[in-house]
């Protein structure tokens, strides 16, 4: 069989690419220790309540030492549930000192959600069964809005709250 000057510089090209992309995945896996999510937190989309962190008391906002915080949060149909204040109107408001660490932990109990911080690294998908949990420290204050950025039906656009982060 004769391979022609430009296949073989094609067949080369190739399968350096390959060899290279290989050595890249290996690198990481093998070596940095990357790997997809293998213990994925599932919870019963039926009766979320029955974990700790979701029952009605434990939603939002809660300090756990000086500068960490765990947030709580269930996806509804176009709604994000922070819990209630004090007068038992629902919280769209999350307020966080700058430089904390932030574990959010996100279910649902409907349908696939999307869970965005816009202008910042959080962004997870959310799905009935699952817990999703994201954590990060928050460097730059502001305000920003969490948003669902998986379509979930007619009131998707009005699924969102906002993350406060103050100095």
């Amino acid at each position: 069989m004769h391979l022609h000057k430009y296949e073989k510089i094609w067949l080369t090209f190739g399968i350096g690419s390959l060899v290279i992309f290989l050595v890249v995945l290996a690198f990481g896996a093998f070596w940095q220790g990357t790997h997809p999510q293998s213990h994925g937190v599932t919870i019963d989309p039926e009766n979320i309540e029955a974990n700790d962190a979701f029952k009605p008391e434990n939603l939002g906002i809660t300090k756990v030492s000086d500068d960490k915080y765990i947030v709580n949060i269930v996806a509804t149909a176009f709604n994000y549930n922070l819990g209630v204040d004090e007068e038992g109107k629902p919280v769209k408001d999350i307020r966080i000192p700058k430089g904390s660490t932030v574990l959010f932990q996100v279910t649902t109990k409907d349908v696939v959600h999307g869970f965005n911080v816009a202008g910042t690294n959080i962004n997870m998908m959310v799905e009935p069964g699952y817990i999703s949990s994201y954590e990060t420290v928050l460097d730059n204050t502001g305000e920003f809005t969490i948003v669902c950025n998986e379509y979930c039906g007619v009131g998707h656009h009005l699924m969102f709250a906002t993350v406060e982060v103050y100095e």
